[in-house]
């Protein structure tokens, strides 16, 4: 028998040595966390071996009734189904109590394309903070993942002549294809500006806070949903800068292979999900004009 404290435990450490994101480690400890506390709450249950099926169904329907959305209690049902396989397979529990439980059912909405109006906004409503302007600029022009943007350190950028070209080194991870992206004028120009102004620490992340620390996802998120408000930007978030990128690409008539490599897809049907999206988007001007 293993007390919910101790399982906890070894299930992040698990994650930690499968090399998962640091994100993706957070968000299934908090979960997880969040489900053995509501267990603990509502029942005298504090071995998790005692967890049933009814115990699950319940913490979800009371995210259900604290307006959580389907999408993460899919999300975070995911992280119950992944933290029981991992106590089945090292024999912490003979039964597996959430593979009976089907995810809810939920549309997704439609991406949201930036226009060329509102990423122009946002790019002058951060100018004068060189890190997040690089990181807008990053984002815009490269369509990664803002976990794979934290994760980025210096041995992976090139800067060359000056700020004028570069390269980004892109690793593979256990969802997405690694790939090195060019870095055309604007990237390269604000990674260079951000380069004279980085911290002196001896820590390798690329963006780092002012103390010298990895700059967090949510650090990253809070700092452009601040320059979306000050742009006047509504209903967009870190991920629309992906989104707009993919369209920009599609509507200049960039391969859909040559696209998916380039944003990490592992499946061509990813990408071309985008294709009826930018078509009813088709007058909303996206053109990413470098600086």
């Amino acid at each position: 028998m293993i007390p919910f404290e101790e399982a906890h435990k070894r299930f992040v450490s698990h994650l930690s040595e499968k090399d998962r994101s640091q994100s993706t480690i957070v968000a299934y400890k908090k979960d997880i966390q969040q489900m053995l506390e509501d267990i603990k709450r509502n029942s005298d249950k504090t071995h998790v071996h005692h967890i049933n099926t009814d115990d699950i169904r319940t913490f979800m329907k009371g995210l259900e009734h604290e307006n959580y959305t389907q999408k993460s209690i899919s999300r975070k049902l995911n992280s119950i189904k992944t933290f029981f396989r991992f106590l089945k397979l090292n024999n912490l529990v003979v039964e597996d109590p959430s593979a009976m439980i089907s995810h809810p059912k939920f549309e997704t909405p439609a991406p949201r394309i930036l226009s060329k109006t509102e990423y122009r906004a946002l790019r002058d409503a951060a100018r004068e903070d060189i890190r997040t302007y690089a990181i807008i600029e990053l984002l815009l022009q490269t369509g990664i993942r803002i976990g794979e943007l934290a994760e980025i350190n210096l041995d992976q950028v090139k800067i060359e002549n000056n700020g004028e070209t570069g390269t980004l080194l892109v690793p593979a991870s256990r969802t997405t294809l690694g790939r090195t992206i060019p870095l055309n004028k604007a990237a390269s120009h604000a990674l260079h500006e951000y380069l004279k102004e980085r911290p002196q620490t001896k820590d390798n992340h690329f963006f780092i806070t002012r103390s010298g620390n990895p700059l967090l996802v949510r650090n990253i998120r809070a700092s452009i949903d601040r320059y979306y408000e000050h742009a006047g930007i509504e209903h967009a978030k870190v991920n629309d800068l992906r989104h707009t990128w993919i369209a920009h690409h599609i509507q200049q008539g960039t391969s859909l292979i040559t696209i998916s490599k380039m944003a990490g897809h592992r499946r061509l049907a990813t990408t071309e999900k985008y294709l009826e999206y930018v078509t009813a988007n088709n007058t909303s001007g996206v053109d990413l004009d470098e600086l």
